[in-house]
């Protein structure tokens, strides 16, 4: 028996095999999950083309989460798969690449931002909640915006609107027995990430982490996401929880 075994979880963002996301849907596979990936538009055939590396093929409903009737029209499809769901991944973050500038950007650079990276927690909550009537479990992937980065500028500050978004899911949707929880993962060599910038500068993460990191692995994150789905964390949520190597103890 899996620790998510009979449980059917949600997956976001799923684009790359190096991606967080990826290894989550199939350490969640490993684990007995029934495992449903999302995707939109261009990215359908992408994700489709990850979903069959999987050791289970896995089916992609559409989900754009800047587009409120994708919110609406989630629930049906998901319902096309499983009648039930008992987890869901928010791995979802994007910035334009003005958004990296934190003294010259605009709103009009910041606004998607704060919409796909933070805002969109909630309503993916609200769209799952229905398909959870027994409780179960949201986790979703941030970088520690306690402190400011150097060159992560406005996609820092939608970090720290996503996690604020994370305590008052957990504070409404707890009374439905949904617990909604984020790992701070160190830096992961994703497409995604070697997008950002200033990536590079976190080259010496490794270093300064009293476990070290190695920035090519996602498997120790990926396995704390499955560990927050499971039943093992019954009495936990609102919270973050580090996956760094234990670089956020040490001050860098």
């Amino acid at each position: 028996m899996g620790l998510l075994a009979a449980k059917t979880v949600l997956v976001t963002g799923v684009l790359t095999e190096s991606s967080i996301a990826f290894h989550v849907a199939r350490l969640a596979q490993e684990q007995g999950a029934q495992v449903i990936l999302t995707s939109f538009g261009r990215t359908m055939r992408i994700t489709e083309a990850m979903a069959r590396r999987l050791p289970t093929l896995a089916p992609v409903v559409e989900l754009d989460v800047a587009d409120p009737a994708h919110f609406e029209a989630l629930p049906d499809q998901i319902r096309q798969h499983a009648s039930t769901v008992d987890g869901v991944v928010h791995s979802i973050g994007y910035a334009p690449r003005a958004a990296f500038d934190f003294t010259t950007a605009t709103w009009a650079d910041v606004a998607p931002a704060l919409q796909i990276s933070a805002y969109s927690l909630q309503p993916l909550v609200a769209a799952c909640a229905p398909l959870m009537p027994q409780g179960g479990a949201m986790v979703g992937l941030t970088l520690d915006a306690s402190v400011a980065w150097p060159g992560y500028d406005w996609m820092g500050v939608a970090k720290a609107a996503f996690e604020a978004t994370n305590r008052y899911c957990a504070q409404a949707y707890g009374p439905a027995g949904i617990r909604c929880n984020l790992v701070a993962a160190g830096p992961i060599r994703t497409t995604a990430a070697t997008s950002i910038p200033a990536f590079g500068r976190f080259a010496e993460w490794g270093e300064h982490a009293p476990l070290g990191w190695d920035e090519t692995d996602p498997t120790p994150t990926a396995k704390s996401c499955v560990a927050l789905l499971s039943d093992w964390f019954p009495a936990t949520t609102g919270e973050i929880v580090h996956v760094d190597g234990g670089f956020h103890a040490t001050g860098g």
